[in-house]
């Protein structure tokens, strides 16, 4: 017998999509920089935190979590003394990384006029 949740289409604006909290951890303040930054490679926990300037111990380790029960980060833990723990992306989080860095650059490269129009709005609310 079919269960009818197969049928159901997912959707990020429905409120009981699972695509929605994946799609928060992803958008999320330190989610899309950790993804972005590991698009350069793997980086061991530290250097990831050197990497995503801001971002606290506790809040890292939260968001690597959260991505890699998402499928998007993996953490291989190798066999050394003492233990080494590198972070990377799944080919899943590659390709979701590569958006995100699509939107970064846009963002970078138009961030004259964003500051402009930010200015002007800020004027005209006083």
């Amino acid at each position: 017998m079919t269960d009818p949740a197969d049928d159901l289409i997912p959707s990020v604006f429905a409120r009981d999509c699972a695509s929605r909290g994946v799609m928060a951890d992803v958008t999320g303040k330190w989610g899309g920089l950790a993804l972005a930054a590991l698009l350069d490679g793997a980086y061991r926990f530290n250097a990831l935190r050197r990497r995503v300037d801001g971002v606290s111990e506790k809040m890292l380790a939260q968001t690597l979590q959260a991505l890699e029960r998402d499928g998007l980060v993996r953490r291989e833990v190798q066999a050394t003394i003492p233990p080494r723990v590198e972070y990377s992306l799944t080919p899943l989080g590659e390709r979701v990384a590569a958006k995100l860095k699509e939107l970064i650059e846009l963002l970078e490269s138009e961030i004259g006029p964003m500051q402009a129009a930010q200015e002007e709005y800020d004027r005209n609310v006083r």
